[in-house]
């Protein structure tokens, strides 16, 4: 089954470099094995096979390389870190620890989960409630600027979503999820690989898989269209949340690299969209006035405040000892 999912995205994405093909026979031989497939397979398995190929592909794969990277070659790592030792998963010690291993099992459950309840609702709606499918999956396949229009509104919908249930939901202050979130997902010194699907089950549900897959429903995308939209966001997760200051994708995911880890550095405090087009217009952004400078200035703030809590400890274990002495004497 993955190689009747591998074989027409393949064909999709390499024939039509090879010039001994024309652009029509391209299209009909993609059409012919996408077609071939959707009518030898379930669609529902169809849409599951497709959605786990994209998530290993462009999500887990280069998650796990970059995370391997970081554990084996800390010392190599640690140059290409945005916050130096806190990127890396094993922080200053370089090991993997318990509390490692802990947060890349909830990781990876997080997101078979997530699958898990793609195929739930698929089957509720179309086995138990006999009404279409979240998403179509037919032979018939969509024009490109059909394609593009779907992908970049389902983007659009979901930087609205992810923004408002993240500073609404997941930073309100008396909401349970955002205890939930606060105590899992911002106990990390800063986002590293595989860290993107983090969090507390409910709060994973509510930051992850409502923005990315709601859209999705709601506009009812054609697989194709899905399978791009997905690709998408896979690679955004992927270099965003890995910690690096050098990405082979500045030029455009960058900047939402560096957003992320303020929004971890600061707590919470802004940047709460995925791309921060609404932090920018409802004036949450952090971060981009003051440049490095105020990242520094951020860094510095927060030792200043671990090395005050550590201060005010040794103080008080020498007012302690000096009452000791006197209760002596």
């Amino acid at each position: 089954m993955l190689d009747a999912i591998f074989f027409p995205m393949l064909s999709f994405l390499l024939i039509p470099a090879m010039s001994s093909y024309s652009t029509s026979l391209n299209l009909l031989f993609f059409y012919m094995t996408w077609a071939t497939l959707v009518l030898s397979h379930p669609p529902l398995k169809v849409e599951m096979v497709g959605t786990i190929a994209v998530r290993a592909l462009f999500y887990l794969l280069p998650s796990t390389l970059f995370y391997l990277f970081d554990i084996l070659v800390p010392s190599g790592a640690i140059v290409l870190k945005a916050q130096g030792h806190d990127g890396l998963p094993g922080g200053k010690r370089g090991k993997m620890g318990k509390k490692q291993a802990k947060i890349v099992g909830w990781a990876m459950l997080n997101l078979a989960s997530a699958i898990a309840l793609q195929g739930l609702i698929e089957f509720a709606l179309t086995r138990v409630l006999g009404v279409k499918s979240a998403l179509r999956v037919s032979t018939r396949l969509p024009m490109p600027w059909a394609i593009g229009k779907d992908v970049a509104l389902g983007l659009l919908v979901r930087e609205i979503l992810h923004y408002t249930l993240h500073r609404y939901t997941l930073h309100s202050t008396t909401s349970f999820v955002a205890k939930c979130h606060e105590s899992w997902y911002h106990s990390l010194p800063a986002p590293y690989p595989l860290t993107a699907h983090y969090d507390h089950p409910l709060a994973y549900l509510v930051s992850r898989f409502v923005p990315t897959f709601l859209p999705a429903a709601l506009l009812r995308f054609h697989l194709i269209s899905y399978i791009i939209y997905l690709s998408i966001i896979s690679v955004e997760e992927t270099f965003a949340y890995s910690g690096y200051k050098a990405l082979p994708t500045s030029f455009f995911l960058g900047g939402v690299a560096r957003r992320m880890d303020l929004h971890v550095l600061g707590k919470g405090y802004g940047n709460f969209g995925a791309w921060g087009i609404l932090d920018w217009v409802l004036g949450t952004t952090i971060g981009e006035d003051g440049g490095e400078e105020e990242e520094e200035g951020l860094q510095q703030g927060l030792g200043e405040v671990v090395a005050n809590a550590a201060s005010g400890s040794k103080k008080a274990r020498e007012v302690k000892g000096r009452t000791r002495r006197r209760r002596d004497s």
